[in-house]
């Protein structure tokens, strides 16, 4: 069945595949107002004369780690300190958008996305449960809506309303995620590990633009804590098992982005919902008081002007109720574990999680006027993050305080395609020992070390 529905999409969509008539998206064309991307922009049409809008982007990657594969690299990094190098291959994400111009200010958008590969299922190795082999369901389905929605444009596009399979704007890499939009060649790996990335869920929305302000809120289902972990914080909280998502609990989240400067865009955006209860069981009368408040807050921006472009963003989590839920989940591990298919992780949390980062790229070719058509631009890269920066536990996930530089390149022979390299290097705070001998039985072992090279290959476009 899976084959058949990849087939017939691919089939459909092949005559349009080397049309490539006009670029998708800019590099700083919000993500997530819809209107912008697949059928209208400002309230005008686009310049192709169909109401129907087909588009996409993809990415393939190969990646050489020089570290150890190990579950259990970060619970004894001593003796994984000599592991040789390993390598892998990887679709992140192909993604096709199909977008339909109604009339009257009508009009629909959808994006279907085979992530990894496009399966519903994925086998992992859980460091935080011993190394098992687990099933995680990640999509709920064999093939991933990342966005289907009904938009209705008033006032010329100073007032929205959406409904349906959404983006949560929350973050920059979420508002912004096509692969034009980042230099790594994965995506910024602070805020795909603390939050859902890309974050979306069924929900109502009211948005616009108001000379150089764009305005976003959102109503909708609140994340499931029983889906946190210490290595992913809220990740994989918007995640269903089931046919449908679960809403005992909801949320709201906002974004509001200002283009005053030419060039620049500065954009703030929150989200606040309670996590707790989201699921189909019940938790019982001691977990009364419990909530699980999640509050975030994101600040980023993205400079393009003189041949630079720099982006930036701080974020910033917290959990309430986090040693409550720990427990909870932990019993409901210890009641659970040997049941087939259980989807959850049941591992500790923590109370606050934190992501910044900074990146800028200079276009080299900028300064070749026969090469003015093209651009290779030479970047650097730097972020930090933690899943645990605060709670009761995180004196045992110290390995969750993450810092990553990249150095690389992205060419553009034409605008829709780019192709990356990058060099990684991710590190971690070293323990302080105060002098102690390596041999010393307090003495605190420093985790690897974990540099890498990347190389994909992507495309952003407009088909038709």
């Amino acid at each position: 069945m899976k084959t058949n529905i990849i087939l017939i999409a691919v089939l459909a969509l092949w005559p349009s595949f080397h049309l490539m008539a006009q670029e998708k998206t800019d590099t700083d064309t919000d993500a997530v107002s819809g209107a912008t991307r697949l059928t209208r922009k400002g309230g005008k049409a686009e310049t192709s004369p169909s109401r129907l809008t087909v588009g996409g982007y993809g990415e393939a990657v190969m990646t050489r780690n020089f570290y150890s594969q190990s579950f259990n690299r970060y619970k004894k990094p001593q003796n994984y300190a000599g592991d040789k190098s390993h390598g892998r291959f990887d679709l992140p994400h192909v993604c096709l958008n199909i977008g339909y111009d109604f009339g009257k200010g009508w009009t629909m958008g959808s994006e279907i996305e085979f992530e990894h590969g496009g399966n519903g299922t994925a086998v992992e190795i859980e460091a935080e449960e011993a190394g098992e082999y687990e099933a995680e369901v990640e999509k709920g389905g064999e093939v991933n809506i990342e966005q289907f929605w009904i938009n209705k444009e008033f006032l010329g596009g100073k007032l929205n309303v959406k409904a349906g399979e959404l983006i949560v704007p929350v973050g920059y890499s979420n508002a912004r995620h096509d692969p034009n939009q980042f230099f790594t060649v994965y995506r910024p790996e602070g805020e795909a590990t603390i939050m859902p990335n890309t974050w979306h869920q069924v929900g109502l929305s009211l948005w616009g633009r108001l000379k150089d302000w764009r305005y976003e809120a959102q109503f909708l289902s609140g994340l499931n804590s029983e889906s946190f972990t210490a290595e992913n914080f809220v990740h994989y909280g918007a995640t269903s098992p089931y046919e449908f998502k679960v809403a005992n609990n909801y949320a709201g989240a906002v974004r509001i982005d200002n283009y005053s400067l030419k060039g620049l865009r500065i954009g703030l955006s929150g989200y606040y919902g309670y996590t707790f209860r989201n699921t189909l069981r019940t938790p019982g009368t001691k977990y009364d008081d419990v909530t699980g408040a999640l509050a975030i807050v994101a600040l980023d921006f993205s400079l393009n002007r003189w041949n630079w472009v720099v982006r930036g963003n701080v974020d910033y989590a917290h959990l309430s109720d986090a040693d409550d839920i720990s427990a909870y989940n932990q019993a409901n591990w210890t009641h659970h574990k040997y049941q087939d298919g259980n989807p959850h992780h049941y591992t500790n949390i923590g109370s606050s999680a934190v992501a910044c980062a900074l990146e800028a790229g200079y276009n080299v070719f900028s300064q070749l006027p026969k090469l003015k058509d093209e651009k290779l631009f030479v970047f650097g890269r730097f972020e930090h993050y933690n899943t645990m920066a605060s709670g009761t536990y995180a004196l045992m996930y110290k390995y969750t305080k993450r810092f990553r530089y990249a150095l690389g390149v992205n060419y553009s022979p034409v605008k829709q395609l780019t192709i990356k390299g990058e060099y990684s290097y991710r590190f971690f705070e070293k323990p302080d020992n105060n002098g102690l001998a390596s041999d010393s039985p307090l003495y605190k072992q420093p985790y690897n070390n974990e540099p890498s090279v990347s190389i994909g290959v992507t495309y952003t476009g407009w088909f038709l």
